[in-house]
């Protein structure tokens, strides 16, 4: 049996471990915002973002079971080092982290 196989999928596994981990924190200076903060702490921790709009709305149900809708919106920080990253907040709370290099 060829043991390269299974050390390959492990290390695949673990690369698509560290990016999702990596996708959970944004640094803006040397402060950390993590997904479930608040508009308020990204913005008192990041500053006003380079961009924001509000794309739509979202239907959930909160902890109590009530059905809601709340607005989605995305927040656009740098470039910064030719990064661009991609704040989504649901309900004022954060929800997805993403970055892409910029042009």
């Amino acid at each position: 049996m060829d043991r390269r196989v299974p050390a390959t999928l492990l290390l695949c596994l673990l690369l698509v471990t560290l990016q999702a981990q990596a996708s959970s924190t944004y640094r803006c200076n040397s402060r950390l915002v993590s997904l479930e903060a608040t508009t308020a702490e990204v913005r008192s921790k990041c500053g006003e973002p380079s961009n924001a709009a509000l794309v739509g709305y979202k239907e959930i149900v909160d902890d109590h079971g009530y059905q809601q809708e709340v607005p989605v919106e995305e927040w656009v920080y740098g470039p910064n080092n030719g990064m661009l990253h991609f704040l989504r907040f649901e309900g004022n709370r954060l929800r997805q982290i993403t970055s892409e290099r910029g042009n």
